[in-house]
C-alpha cells in the first residue's frame, strides 16, 4: 500500500478511554483513518464484516466474545484479514493463542505510540510484527511441557476453590484421577501447591479468573 493511500483501521477494546486514545494517536497520521470502534469481540466481528478494514487492532480480554475468538471468527470469513493484537497481557500462552488464532502481530499496551504506528504499518502490509520481548516470551513456552485439555479443566475448577471431590463431580471423573492430574499440573508448572499453580497459569494466560 502506498503512503498516499488511506489505511482504514478497526479498533476493538472494551475500555472507552483506551479506544479514544488510540483513535487520537492513529488519526494523527495523515494516511490512517479509524473506520469503526468496537466495545467487545462480537462487535469486532460484525464491524469487520461491515467495514472490511485494512487492519483490525484488537484487545484480547473483551466481553461477549474474547479477542482470540473474534480473530478466529474474522479469519474464518475473511482469511486475508490482517490483525494486530494490542493488549496488556504478556503471558506466553496468551501470545501463542493469539498467533495461532491468526493474529499477524502482537504489541503490549505498555508500548509507546512510536512503536505502535510502525507495527500497524507492518501488519497492514502483511508483515509479521513480533517484538523481541514477545518473541522471548513465546520461546519460553517451548521450554514448558504443555498442559492437556483435561488438566486445564481440572486447574480451572481448582482456581474456583473447589476441593478434589467437587472437581471430580464437576468433571465426572474419580478423585484419584483428579489427584493424578493435579500432580502432573504441579510438575509441569513447577509449582509447590495448587495456589501457586493457579497463579502461574493465570500469569501465563493458560486460564482466566
Amino acid at each position: 500500500m502506498s503512503r498516499e493511500a488511506t489505511l482504514r483501521i478497526l479498533i476493538a477494546d472494551d475500555h472507552f478511554i483506551v479506544r479514544s486514545g488510540l483513535v487520537a494517536l492513529i488519526q494523527a497520521e495523515p494516511d490512517m483513518k479509524v473506520v469503526a470502534e468496537a466495545a467487545d469481540g462480537a462487535q469486532a466481528v460484525t464491524f469487520y464484516a461491515q467495514h472490511r478494514p485494512d487492519l483490525a487492532l484488537l484487545d484480547l480480554r473483551m466481553p461477549v466474545k474474547n479477542g482470540n475468538d473474534a480473530i478466529v471468527a474474522i479469519r474464518a470469513e475473511f482469511p486475508q484479514a490482517r490483525i494486530l493484537v494490542l493488549t496488556a497481557f504478556n503471558g506466553d500462552e496468551d501470545i501463542y493463542k493469539a498467533l495461532r488464532a491468526g493474529a499477524l502481530g502482537y504489541v503490549l499496551k505498555s508500548a509507546t505510540g512510536e512503536s505502535l504506528i510502525p507495527a500497524i504499518r507492518a501488519v497492514a502490509a502483511g508483515q509479521p510484527w513480533i517484538p523481541d520481548d514477545i518473541a522471548t516470551r513465546l520461546a519460553m513456552r517451548n521450554a514448558h511441557e504443555a498442559l492437556t485439555a483435561r488438566e486445564v479443566q481440572v486447574l480451572r475448577e481448582a482456581a474456583r476453590g473447589k476441593a478434589n471431590k467437587e472437581i471430580a463431580a464437576a468433571l465426572a471423573i474419580s478423585e484419584y484421577t483428579v489427584k493424578d492430574h493435579l500432580k502432573a499440573i504441579l510438575a509441569k508448572l513447577h509449582a509447590a501447591d495448587r495456589t501457586e499453580a493457579v497463579t502461574a497459569a493465570v500469569q501465563r494466560g493458560i486460564i482466566e479468573l
